[in-house]
Protein backbone atom coordinates (compact mmCIF):
# COMPACT_ATOMS: atom_id res chain seq x y z
CA UNK A 1 0.00 0.00 0.00
CA UNK A 2 1.14 3.54 -0.77
CA UNK A 3 1.46 6.67 1.34
CA UNK A 4 -0.84 9.49 0.30
CA UNK A 5 -1.17 13.08 1.44
CA UNK A 6 -3.37 16.10 0.95
CA UNK A 7 -0.84 17.65 -1.41
CA UNK A 8 -0.60 14.47 -3.48
CA UNK A 9 -4.36 14.12 -3.93
CA UNK A 10 -4.71 17.87 -4.59
CA UNK A 11 -2.00 17.62 -7.24
CA UNK A 12 -4.05 14.99 -9.12
CA UNK A 13 -7.22 17.09 -8.76
CA UNK A 14 -5.54 20.27 -10.00
CA UNK A 15 -3.60 18.73 -12.90
CA UNK A 16 -3.32 14.98 -13.59
CA UNK A 17 -0.34 15.64 -15.88
CA UNK A 18 1.59 17.35 -13.09
CA UNK A 19 0.72 14.38 -10.86
CA UNK A 20 2.15 11.97 -13.42
CA UNK A 21 5.40 13.91 -13.72
CA UNK A 22 5.83 14.24 -9.97
CA UNK A 23 4.60 10.98 -8.49
CA UNK A 24 4.75 8.41 -11.31
CA UNK A 25 7.60 9.48 -13.58
CA UNK A 26 9.36 11.18 -10.63
CA UNK A 27 10.80 13.84 -12.93
CA UNK A 28 13.40 16.00 -11.24
CA UNK A 29 13.59 19.64 -12.31
CA UNK A 30 16.10 22.23 -11.27
CA UNK A 31 13.82 25.15 -10.53
CA UNK A 32 13.76 27.66 -7.68
CA UNK A 33 11.02 27.89 -5.09
CA UNK A 34 8.44 30.66 -5.38
CA UNK A 35 8.55 33.78 -3.23
CA UNK A 36 5.16 32.89 -1.72
CA UNK A 37 6.40 29.47 -0.61
CA UNK A 38 9.66 30.96 0.67
CA UNK A 39 7.93 33.66 2.68
CA UNK A 40 5.50 31.11 4.10
CA UNK A 41 8.38 28.88 5.15
CA UNK A 42 10.18 31.76 6.89
CA UNK A 43 7.02 32.68 8.81
CA UNK A 44 6.37 29.06 9.80
CA UNK A 45 9.91 28.60 11.08
CA UNK A 46 9.74 31.85 13.02
CA UNK A 47 6.49 30.92 14.78
CA UNK A 48 7.86 27.44 15.44
CA UNK A 49 10.81 29.05 17.23
CA UNK A 50 8.41 31.17 19.29
CA UNK A 51 6.60 28.15 20.70
CA UNK A 52 9.77 26.09 21.14
CA UNK A 53 11.25 28.87 23.25
CA UNK A 54 8.05 29.07 25.28
CA UNK A 55 8.25 25.34 25.89
CA UNK A 56 11.60 25.87 27.60
CA UNK A 57 10.21 28.82 29.57
CA UNK A 58 12.20 31.32 27.52
CA UNK A 59 10.63 34.74 27.12
CA UNK A 60 10.73 36.06 23.56
CA UNK A 61 9.79 39.66 22.86
CA UNK A 62 8.21 40.84 19.64
CA UNK A 63 11.39 42.70 18.57
CA UNK A 64 13.50 39.59 19.26
CA UNK A 65 11.18 37.42 17.21
CA UNK A 66 11.17 39.88 14.33
CA UNK A 67 14.94 40.02 14.46
CA UNK A 68 15.05 36.24 14.18
CA UNK A 69 12.72 36.42 11.17
CA UNK A 70 14.87 39.07 9.44
CA UNK A 71 18.06 37.09 10.02
CA UNK A 72 16.42 33.89 8.81
CA UNK A 73 15.25 35.67 5.66
CA UNK A 74 18.67 37.16 4.99
CA UNK A 75 20.41 33.83 5.51
CA UNK A 76 18.15 31.81 3.20
CA UNK A 77 17.04 34.24 0.47
CA UNK A 78 18.59 33.88 -2.98
CA UNK A 79 18.10 35.81 -6.21
CA UNK A 80 16.85 32.77 -8.14
CA UNK A 81 13.61 32.57 -6.14
CA UNK A 82 10.69 32.89 -8.54
CA UNK A 83 8.55 36.03 -8.15
CA UNK A 84 5.59 35.56 -10.49
CA UNK A 85 4.04 38.96 -9.76
CA UNK A 86 7.27 40.88 -10.27
CA UNK A 87 6.57 41.67 -13.93
CA UNK A 88 2.77 41.75 -13.91
CA UNK A 89 2.22 43.75 -10.71
CA UNK A 90 5.60 45.22 -9.88
CA UNK A 91 5.89 43.30 -6.61
CA UNK A 92 9.38 42.36 -5.41
CA UNK A 93 11.06 40.30 -2.70
CA UNK A 94 11.17 43.28 -0.35
CA UNK A 95 7.38 43.50 -0.42
CA UNK A 96 7.09 39.87 0.61
CA UNK A 97 9.71 40.29 3.35
CA UNK A 98 7.70 43.15 4.85
CA UNK A 99 4.48 41.16 4.56
CA UNK A 100 6.01 38.24 6.43
CA UNK A 101 7.30 40.54 9.17
CA UNK A 102 3.85 42.05 9.58
CA UNK A 103 2.27 38.59 9.81
CA UNK A 104 4.69 37.61 12.58
CA UNK A 105 4.23 40.87 14.48
CA UNK A 106 0.44 40.85 14.26
CA UNK A 107 0.24 37.23 15.37
CA UNK A 108 2.54 37.89 18.32
CA UNK A 109 0.46 40.84 19.55
CA UNK A 110 -2.82 38.97 19.15
CA UNK A 111 -1.77 35.71 20.81
CA UNK A 112 0.54 36.82 23.64
CA UNK A 113 1.19 35.60 26.32
CA UNK A 114 0.71 32.30 24.42
CA UNK A 115 -0.61 30.39 27.41
CA UNK A 116 -4.20 29.89 26.25
CA UNK A 117 -3.50 26.28 25.25
CA UNK A 118 -1.08 23.48 26.03
CA UNK A 119 1.15 22.88 23.04
CA UNK A 120 1.41 19.15 22.25
CA UNK A 121 3.40 19.33 19.05
CA UNK A 122 4.99 21.62 16.50
CA UNK A 123 5.39 20.56 12.88
CA UNK A 124 4.03 17.18 13.99
CA UNK A 125 4.58 14.38 11.45
CA UNK A 126 3.02 10.93 11.50
CA UNK A 127 0.94 8.51 9.43
CA UNK A 128 -2.50 7.05 9.87
CA UNK A 129 -4.28 4.14 8.19
CA UNK A 130 -7.14 4.80 5.78
CA UNK A 131 -10.08 2.38 5.47
CA UNK A 132 -8.64 1.00 2.19
CA UNK A 133 -5.32 0.08 3.80
CA UNK A 134 -3.36 2.99 2.34
CA UNK A 135 -1.55 5.36 4.68
CA UNK A 136 -2.18 9.10 5.02
CA UNK A 137 0.62 11.51 5.85
CA UNK A 138 -0.12 13.77 8.82
CA UNK A 139 1.73 17.05 9.23
CA UNK A 140 0.37 19.58 11.71
CA UNK A 141 1.86 23.05 12.18
CA UNK A 142 0.64 23.33 15.77
CA UNK A 143 -1.24 20.76 17.84
CA UNK A 144 -2.69 21.92 21.16
CA UNK A 145 -5.34 21.19 23.77
CA UNK A 146 -7.10 22.89 26.66
CA UNK A 147 -8.07 21.61 30.11
CA UNK A 148 -11.57 20.63 28.99
CA UNK A 149 -10.58 17.92 26.52
CA UNK A 150 -10.76 20.11 23.42
CA UNK A 151 -7.97 19.58 20.90
CA UNK A 152 -6.85 22.11 18.30
CA UNK A 153 -5.30 21.34 14.92
CA UNK A 154 -3.78 24.64 13.83
CA UNK A 155 -2.44 25.65 10.45
CA UNK A 156 -0.63 28.91 9.59
CA UNK A 157 -1.82 30.42 6.31
CA UNK A 158 -0.13 33.33 4.53
CA UNK A 159 -2.74 33.40 1.73
CA UNK A 160 -3.88 36.75 0.40
CA UNK A 161 -7.47 35.48 0.48
CA UNK A 162 -9.47 34.96 3.66
CA UNK A 163 -10.86 31.45 4.10
CA UNK A 164 -14.63 31.65 4.46
CA UNK A 165 -16.69 29.44 6.75
CA UNK A 166 -18.09 27.35 3.91
CA UNK A 167 -14.60 26.70 2.58
CA UNK A 168 -13.31 25.84 6.06
CA UNK A 169 -16.19 23.40 6.60
CA UNK A 170 -15.34 21.66 3.31
CA UNK A 171 -11.57 21.53 3.84
CA UNK A 172 -10.08 18.03 3.59
CA UNK A 173 -6.59 18.50 4.96
CA UNK A 174 -7.18 19.44 8.60
CA UNK A 175 -10.36 17.37 8.78
CA UNK A 176 -8.42 14.19 8.09
CA UNK A 177 -5.84 15.22 10.67
CA UNK A 178 -8.65 15.33 13.22
CA UNK A 179 -9.19 11.60 12.56
CA UNK A 180 -5.58 11.03 13.59
CA UNK A 181 -6.04 13.17 16.71
CA UNK A 182 -9.08 11.17 17.80
CA UNK A 183 -7.19 7.93 17.31
CA UNK A 184 -4.13 9.24 19.15
CA UNK A 185 -5.85 10.98 22.06
CA UNK A 186 -8.76 8.95 23.37
CA UNK A 187 -9.75 11.69 25.84
CA UNK A 188 -10.55 14.14 23.01
CA UNK A 189 -14.08 15.48 23.47
CA UNK A 190 -13.78 17.61 20.35
CA UNK A 191 -11.22 18.51 17.70
CA UNK A 192 -11.26 22.10 16.49
CA UNK A 193 -9.73 22.88 13.10
CA UNK A 194 -8.08 26.30 13.19
CA UNK A 195 -6.59 28.24 10.30
CA UNK A 196 -4.53 31.22 11.45
CA UNK A 197 -5.13 33.56 8.49
CA UNK A 198 -2.06 35.70 9.09
CA UNK A 199 -2.73 38.23 6.34
CA UNK A 200 -5.99 39.19 8.09
CA UNK A 201 -4.91 38.56 11.71
CA UNK A 202 -7.99 36.38 12.13
CA UNK A 203 -8.81 32.70 12.54
CA UNK A 204 -11.16 30.45 10.60
CA UNK A 205 -12.50 27.60 12.73
CA UNK A 206 -14.36 24.41 11.83
CA UNK A 207 -15.29 21.07 13.36
CA UNK A 208 -16.54 17.74 11.94
CA UNK A 209 -18.83 15.04 13.27
CA UNK A 210 -17.77 11.38 13.30
CA UNK A 211 -20.24 10.74 10.47
CA UNK A 212 -18.72 13.50 8.36
CA UNK A 213 -15.22 12.17 8.98
CA UNK A 214 -16.28 8.65 8.03
CA UNK A 215 -17.72 9.93 4.75
CA UNK A 216 -14.63 12.06 4.12
CA UNK A 217 -12.34 9.06 4.53
CA UNK A 218 -14.45 7.08 2.07
CA UNK A 219 -14.37 9.96 -0.42
CA UNK A 220 -10.58 10.06 -0.15
CA UNK A 221 -10.37 6.30 -0.69
CA UNK A 222 -12.54 6.68 -3.81
CA UNK A 223 -10.23 9.41 -5.11
CA UNK A 224 -7.18 7.26 -4.44
CA UNK A 225 -8.79 4.35 -6.30
CA UNK A 226 -9.38 6.67 -9.27
CA UNK A 227 -5.77 7.88 -9.12
CA UNK A 228 -4.39 4.35 -9.00
CA UNK A 229 -6.51 3.19 -11.93
CA UNK A 230 -5.84 6.23 -14.12
CA UNK A 231 -4.30 5.52 -17.52
CA UNK A 232 -4.56 9.02 -18.97
CA UNK A 233 -3.28 12.19 -17.32
CA UNK A 234 -4.61 15.27 -19.15
CA UNK A 235 -3.12 18.69 -18.64
CA UNK A 236 -5.40 21.14 -16.85
CA UNK A 237 -4.43 24.77 -17.26
CA UNK A 238 -5.22 27.27 -14.52
CA UNK A 239 -3.66 30.15 -12.63
CA UNK A 240 -1.63 27.58 -10.70
CA UNK A 241 0.46 26.91 -13.82
CA UNK A 242 2.53 30.04 -13.12
CA UNK A 243 3.74 28.41 -9.91
CA UNK A 244 4.27 24.90 -11.31
CA UNK A 245 7.84 23.58 -11.22
CA UNK A 246 7.17 21.65 -14.43
CA UNK A 247 6.00 24.61 -16.50
CA UNK A 248 9.30 24.65 -18.39
CA UNK A 249 8.74 21.13 -19.74
CA UNK A 250 4.95 21.21 -20.11
CA UNK A 251 3.65 20.92 -23.71
CA UNK A 252 1.01 23.55 -22.88
CA UNK A 253 3.77 26.16 -22.52
CA UNK A 254 6.50 24.81 -24.84
CA UNK A 255 5.59 27.18 -27.67
CA UNK A 256 5.39 30.18 -25.34
CA UNK A 257 8.87 29.38 -24.02
CA UNK A 258 10.13 28.96 -27.59
CA UNK A 259 8.80 32.42 -28.50
CA UNK A 260 10.60 33.95 -25.51
CA UNK A 261 13.91 32.68 -26.90
CA UNK A 262 13.50 34.80 -30.03
CA UNK A 263 16.02 37.62 -30.11
CA UNK A 264 13.65 40.26 -31.51
CA UNK A 265 9.96 40.99 -32.02
CA UNK A 266 10.48 40.76 -35.77
CA UNK A 267 11.95 37.26 -35.44
CA UNK A 268 9.12 36.23 -33.13
CA UNK A 269 6.50 37.38 -35.64
CA UNK A 270 8.00 35.04 -38.23
CA UNK A 271 7.10 32.03 -36.12
CA UNK A 272 4.64 29.82 -38.03
CA UNK A 273 2.59 29.00 -34.95
CA UNK A 274 2.24 32.65 -33.97
CA UNK A 275 1.12 33.57 -37.47
CA UNK A 276 -1.47 30.78 -37.51
CA UNK A 277 -2.97 31.88 -34.18
CA UNK A 278 -3.03 35.53 -35.25
CA UNK A 279 -4.82 34.61 -38.48
CA UNK A 280 -7.24 32.30 -36.62
CA UNK A 281 -7.96 35.04 -34.10
CA UNK A 282 -8.67 37.54 -36.88
CA UNK A 283 -11.06 35.12 -38.59
CA UNK A 284 -12.90 34.42 -35.32
CA UNK A 285 -13.26 38.15 -34.73
CA UNK A 286 -14.66 38.69 -38.22
CA UNK A 287 -17.06 35.78 -37.77
CA UNK A 288 -18.29 37.35 -34.55
CA UNK A 289 -18.80 40.66 -36.28
CA UNK A 290 -20.62 38.91 -39.16
CA UNK A 291 -22.87 37.02 -36.73
CA UNK A 292 -23.80 40.27 -35.02
CA UNK A 293 -24.44 41.90 -38.41
CA UNK A 294 -26.50 38.85 -39.43
CA UNK A 295 -28.76 39.28 -36.40
CA UNK A 296 -29.12 43.01 -37.01
CA UNK A 297 -30.10 42.50 -40.68
CA UNK A 298 -32.62 39.79 -39.77
CA UNK A 299 -34.29 42.17 -37.33
CA UNK A 300 -34.39 44.94 -39.93
CA UNK A 301 -35.84 42.60 -42.59
CA UNK A 302 -38.60 41.51 -40.20
CA UNK A 303 -39.33 45.13 -39.35
CA UNK A 304 -39.41 46.05 -43.08
CA UNK A 305 -41.80 43.17 -43.86
CA UNK A 306 -44.19 44.16 -41.06
CA UNK A 307 -44.10 47.81 -42.09
CA UNK A 308 -45.26 47.08 -45.63
CA UNK A 309 -47.20 43.89 -44.82
CA UNK A 310 -45.12 41.73 -47.16
CA UNK A 311 -43.39 38.35 -46.74
CA UNK A 312 -40.89 38.53 -49.60
CA UNK A 313 -38.24 41.24 -49.99
CA UNK A 314 -36.25 41.33 -53.23
CA UNK A 315 -32.62 42.17 -53.75
CA UNK A 316 -30.47 42.38 -56.91
CA UNK A 317 -29.94 38.61 -57.16
CA UNK A 318 -31.64 37.10 -54.09
CA UNK A 319 -35.00 37.21 -52.37
CA UNK A 320 -35.53 37.09 -48.63
CA UNK A 321 -38.73 35.24 -47.74
CA UNK A 322 -40.23 35.80 -44.28
CA UNK A 323 -42.17 32.98 -42.68
CA UNK A 324 -43.72 33.46 -39.29
CA UNK A 325 -43.80 30.45 -36.98
CA UNK A 326 -44.44 29.67 -33.34
CA UNK A 327 -41.95 28.35 -30.83
CA UNK A 328 -42.08 27.76 -27.11
CA UNK A 329 -39.98 29.17 -24.28
CA UNK A 330 -39.46 26.75 -21.39
CA UNK A 331 -39.95 27.97 -17.81
CA UNK A 332 -36.81 29.01 -15.94
CA UNK A 333 -37.54 26.48 -13.18
CA UNK A 334 -36.63 23.36 -15.18
CA UNK A 335 -36.81 21.06 -12.15
CA UNK A 336 -40.41 22.09 -11.46
CA UNK A 337 -41.37 21.68 -15.12
CA UNK A 338 -39.78 18.22 -15.44
CA UNK A 339 -41.54 17.15 -12.23
CA UNK A 340 -44.85 18.34 -13.68
CA UNK A 341 -44.33 16.33 -16.89
CA UNK A 342 -43.57 13.22 -14.84
CA UNK A 343 -46.66 13.71 -12.69
CA UNK A 344 -48.78 13.95 -15.85
CA UNK A 345 -47.24 10.72 -17.15
CA UNK A 346 -45.85 12.29 -20.34
CA UNK A 347 -42.17 12.75 -19.40
CA UNK A 348 -41.04 9.78 -21.52
CA UNK A 349 -42.82 11.26 -24.56
CA UNK A 350 -40.91 14.53 -24.47
CA UNK A 351 -37.55 13.84 -22.83
CA UNK A 352 -34.57 13.31 -25.12
CA UNK A 353 -31.13 11.75 -24.95
CA UNK A 354 -28.62 14.24 -23.56
CA UNK A 355 -25.40 13.93 -25.54
CA UNK A 356 -23.54 16.18 -23.11
CA UNK A 357 -24.43 14.07 -20.07
CA UNK A 358 -23.85 10.77 -21.92
CA UNK A 359 -20.48 11.96 -23.21
CA UNK A 360 -19.36 13.07 -19.74
CA UNK A 361 -20.59 9.85 -18.12
CA UNK A 362 -18.69 7.63 -20.54
CA UNK A 363 -15.47 9.67 -20.60
CA UNK A 364 -15.34 10.00 -16.80
CA UNK A 365 -16.10 6.32 -16.34
CA UNK A 366 -19.36 6.97 -14.48
CA UNK A 367 -21.38 4.91 -16.96
CA UNK A 368 -20.10 1.35 -16.63
CA UNK A 369 -22.84 -0.78 -18.20
CA UNK A 370 -20.90 -2.99 -20.66
CA UNK A 371 -23.75 -3.42 -23.17
CA UNK A 372 -24.26 0.34 -23.43
CA UNK A 373 -20.52 1.10 -23.53
CA UNK A 374 -20.00 -1.47 -26.29
CA UNK A 375 -22.48 0.46 -28.46
CA UNK A 376 -20.48 3.66 -28.11
CA UNK A 377 -17.31 4.49 -30.00
CA UNK A 378 -14.80 6.85 -28.44
CA UNK A 379 -12.68 8.96 -30.77
CA UNK A 380 -10.03 11.63 -30.25
CA UNK A 381 -11.05 15.13 -31.26
CA UNK A 382 -9.59 18.60 -30.80
CA UNK A 383 -11.39 21.69 -29.56
CA UNK A 384 -9.70 25.04 -30.25
CA UNK A 385 -10.42 28.05 -28.07
CA UNK A 386 -8.89 31.49 -27.98
CA UNK A 387 -7.78 33.34 -24.85
CA UNK A 388 -5.71 36.37 -23.96
CA UNK A 389 -1.97 35.99 -23.43
CA UNK A 390 -0.46 37.18 -20.16
CA UNK A 391 2.87 38.75 -20.77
Amino acid sequence: MAIYSHSRVSCFENCPYQYKLRYIDKVKVDVPTTIEAFMGDMVHRTLEKLYKDKRFMKEVSNPELLKFYEELWGKNYSEDILIVKAESEGVGAENYRKMGAKFVGDYYNRMKPFDQLTILGLETTDRMMLPDGNQWHVRIDKLACDDDGNYYVCDYKTNARMKGQEEADADRQLALYSVWVKEKFKDAKSVKLVWHMLAFNKDAVSERTDEQLEKLQQDVCDKIKKMESATEFPRRQSGLCNYCVYKGICPSFAHEIKLKTKESVAEMREDDGLKLVDEFSEVKMKLGELKKKDEELKAKLVEFGKKFDIDAIYGSNKVARLKEYERIVLPEDRVMFEKLLKEKGIWEDFCMLSYVKLNGGVIRGELTDKEICDCIKKIKDVRISLGGRKE
